[in-house]
């Protein structure tokens, strides 16, 4: 029976077997549940950190295939879970309050309409917004994030959400659909 260093040492040797071993399975697992390669690039790089950082704190007995493809399952349902969190999100921003959207589609396109105009902000307007809508943190755990004090995350967020109206209105307007 080895030391505990020892255990970990050879635990992550281990690690770098599996990772020979298993990152075709891994990725292919991906690949087939994913719409786009680099997504599955993505959750498998997560993946494997994840395996690292387990191995680490020494939380895994045993370090098999069937192991890391559990990881990965669970790396691609939190990525399902963080994309329907951002698509009710932005259907919540997109859509207006007094009118219902006429359907599914039109939901859609106002989604789309919305990751766009995000996508269009500066960075710390964009960082700002997700962090508190998407995501849903308190401003004080916003300002923490953007390491700012609570007043001036306040008058940032104000900011953000007067630029975002302003693009999306922008946008909108572009693409003759006169939103209000």
């Amino acid at each position: 029976m080895g030391s505990p260093d020892h255990d970990v040492g050879r635990q992550r040797w281990a690690l770098v077997d599996l990772y020979d071993r298993a990152l075709p399975e891994v990725h292919g697992y991906l690949a087939s549940r994913c719409r786009s390669d680099a997504l599955a690039e993505e959750l498998t790089a997560e993946t494997f950190m994840a395996a690292v950082n387990a191995v680490k704190r020494e939380t895994v007995s045993d370090l098999t295939v069937a192991w890391i493809i559990g990881v990965a399952r669970h790396k691609l349902v939190d990525h399902w879970r963080r994309q329907e969190r951002e698509s009710r999100a932005f259907r919540a921003i997109a859509e207006p309050v007094d009118e219902p959207a006429n359907d599914e589609w039109d939901v859609h396109l106002e989604s789309m309409v919305a990751l766009e105009t995000l996508a269009a902000l500066g960075a710390h307007h964009r960082s700002a917004l997700t962090l508190r809508y998407l995501d849903g943190l308190p401003v004080r755990d916003v300002a923490v994030h953007l390491d700012r004090t609570v007043g001036a995350t306040e008058v940032l967020l104000v900011r953000a959400k007067a630029a975002f109206r302003e693009q999306y209105e922008a946008l909108t307007r572009e693409s003759g659909g006169e939103q209000q």
